[in-house]
C-alpha cells in the first residue's frame, strides 16, 4: 500500500443509509439483506449518526436470550426508532484523506467503520473490511 493512497480508492460508494424516524425492524432488514454491520444515518443530506448491528443487538437483548430471539425481536425492535439507538456525533473522513489516516482513526478510536463525508454531503463509508481486502490484494 503507498502511504497517500486516498479513502475514496478504496471506499464502498453505494452506501445504504437510514433515516432517524426509521424502526429498528427497517434496519434489521438491511443488515440481514446486504451483509453489512454499519448504516449511516442521514437527514436533510447530512449524516447525524451510524448505526452498528452491535447496537441493535444490545437493543434486542437477543445474545442475553438467544433462545428467545424472534420474540425478542419482535416486541423490542418496532418499539424503538433509530433515532434513539444511533451513535451521534460521528466521526468521519473525508476522501482525499489517506488510507493510512482512516486506518489509524480506526485504531485508536476501536471504530470498524467511518462514514466519509465531502462538504458535509455522506458519499461513502471505509471499515476494516476495506481495509483487509485492500491488504489482501496487494499482499
Amino acid at each position: 500500500m503507498q502511504k497517500r493512497e486516498l479513502v475514496s480508492e478504496i471506499m464502498t460508494h453505494n452506501v445504504f443509509t437510514l433515516n432517524p424516524e426509521d424502526n429498528l425492524t427497517k434496519a434489521e432488514e438491511l443488515f440481514e439483506r446486504y451483509q453489512i454491520r454499519h448504516l449511516p444515518v442521514v437527514e436533510n443530506n447530512k449524516i447525524i449518526g451510524m448505526l452498528s448491528y452491535t447496537d441493535l443487538m444490545r437493543v434486542s437483548c437477543t445474545e442475553a436470550v438467544q433462545k428467545y430471539q424472534t420474540e425478542v425481536d419482535v416486541v423490542l425492535q418496532p418499539i424503538f426508532t433509530v433515532k434513539q439507538v444511533m451513535t451521534e456525533n460521528v466521526t468521519f473522513v473525508n476522501s482525499k484523506n489517506t488510507i493510512k489516516h482512516a486506518a489509524q482513526m480506526l485504531s485508536e478510536k476501536k471504530f470498524h467503520a467511518l462514514p466519509v463525508v465531502d462538504n458535509g454531503i455522506l458519499i461513502g463509508i471505509i471499515s476494516t473490511t476495506d481495509l483487509a481486502k485492500e491488504l489482501a490484494n496487494k499482499y
